[in-house]
């Protein structure tokens, strides 16, 4: 009896202790919650100074920032030239942003990236680092506001022509092809050189253990020649990191065009709201733009020091990850349907991550020629005018829960998971016509799985 007694309170110990725990690391980060403020938490199991770090990192992202010079010294530098006064402007709950209201306005989370096609030799370093060459005038992102007595650049404006889609079951949908067009421009006419890709800010779900995917396991999807003979060939991006000053993989943006979490939030510092940082050292003022170079400038050097760059990417590697929960009925019948349809040959299911729990981002973070209709004619880096990296699908529920129109694919075009299918093509275009083969109730059942994920 003395025995059982000591046995059962070493167990006490044991699990009050924490030396032996049912603790998953992978619950820590992910989580099947459909609650709309689920991306605004924090992750479990951070330590008080953490906790301290987060929530400086949170603050700099939603407060608004000011027009410098300002006695509020840590929020001075806004613009001169801009898109949003905060990140959160942009980013819903950390979601997806809409594009239009329902006035028919473009919305400050459609940007227009500007760029031009030379092969100039006086352009090649800017090539090597950016992966294109800004416009001369407006450069590399038009901006839509300006602080006091600075010209903003000019305005998206966006009309839509119907396309109806008939099905073989005689089923008929219609499309929406957007066009964008720019007005209002204040520096004077865009050059005929110049290219405009309209992108829409993604949802921020997931950023963080994007992070965690080792290299190998992302390269290792790659299929440059086609050597399965599916059709599918998958392409790495390498892009220049201004930390590591080399070519890394690119895991981030709709092109993969960047390869660090840190850089991605200094690169839409900059270009989206006009602050500068170790990484983004110069405002974005062409020498055509006097008003902007001659625009107060703030009392510290640079406007996001690293350690509040640093805090804001800390917050964004700790908030909770949206994952459907794969043992759920919806899971198991759709992902049936969708690797039916090889939709998974590019959406892939699941990653391991460097700290050995399983993500599931559905996305192989590899370029893939998409076809015509959604090409943009811009390059950056490896990335052609008609490639683009496979879509995240994790943190679907929470964008249509979040914002009713949540605009999927890069420019915000398909106004629901179906239509974001039906514009596939290229390497994609034999998944979709398989889609638009299945029966109705097949397709019904794919529907809710990829709304749910």
């Amino acid at each position: 009896m003395i025995k059982k007694i000591i046995f059962f309170k070493a167990l006490t110990i044991i699990f009050c202790t924490g030396l032996f725990s049912f603790d998953n690391i992978e619950n820590r980060y992910i989580s099947s919650s459909k609650d709309s403020k689920l991306l605004l938490k924090q992750r479990d199991k951070l330590e008080d100074e953490e906790i301290d770090k987060f929530i400086l990192g949170r603050s700099f992202f939603n407060i608004p920032w000011v027009k410098a010079p300002s006695s509020t010294r840590a929020r001075d530098g806004l613009g001169p030239l801009f898109n949003a006064n905060s990140c959160i402007s942009c980013h819903p709950n950390n979601s997806r942003a809409m594009i239009i209201s329902d006035e028919g306005k473009a919305l400050r989370g459609l940007l227009a990236r500007l760029s031009i096609n030379s092969d100039e030799d006086k352009y090649k370093e800017i090539i090597y680092k950016k992966g294109f060459i800004p416009d001369l005038v407006y450069g590399e992102q038009l901006a839509i506001n300006g602080v006091y007595g600075v010209p903003f650049e000019g305005n998206i404006k966006i009309d839509f022509e119907d396309i109806e889609i008939v099905f073989p079951d005689k089923t008929k949908t219609v499309l929406r092809k957007p066009k964008y067009s720019l007005e209002n421009l204040n520096y004077g006419n865009l050059s005929k050189n110049t290219l405009v890709s309209y992108r829409v800010a993604q949802s921020l779900n997931g950023m963080a253990l994007i992070d965690l995917i080792e290299d190998e396991e992302i390269l290792k999807n790659q299929d440059l020649e086609d050597k399965n003979k599916d059709g599918i060939r998958g392409k790495a991006n390498f892009v220049y990191s201004p930390i590591s000053k080399k070519y890394e993989l690119g895991r981030y943006t709709h092109k993969a065009s960047v390869a660090k979490l840190k850089e991605q939030v200094a690169f839409a510092a900059s270009n989206d709201i006009g602050l500068t940082s170790s990484i983004e050292s110069d405002k974005k003022c062409t020498e055509f733009q006097k008003e902007c170079l001659e625009a107060p400038k703030g009392l510290d050097e640079i406007d996001l020091p690293d350690f509040r760059l640093d805090a804001i990417t800390f917050y964004l590697k700790n908030i909770k990850t949206y994952s459907l929960n794969k043992n759920s009925e919806i899971y198991k019948n759709g992902y049936k349907i969708f690797d039916i349809l090889s939709c998974n040959k590019c959406h892939i299911s699941s990653f391991k991550t460097k700290l050995g729990f399983e993500v599931k981002p559905f996305s192989d973070f590899l370029l893939h020629d998409m076809g015509e209709d959604l090409a943009d004619g811009r390059v950056e880096f490896l990335a052609n005018k008609n490639e683009w990296r496979t879509a995240p699908l994790w943190g679907t529920a929470l964008n249509i829960k979040i914002n009713k129109r949540a605009n999927f694919l890069h420019d915000g075009r398909a106004r629901n998971v179906e239509e974001a299918i039906l514009w596939h093509g290229g390497e994609a275009k034999n998944s979709k016509e398989a889609y638009m083969n299945l029966d109705k109730k097949d397709r019904e059942k794919l529907i809710k799985f990829l709304e749910e994920l």
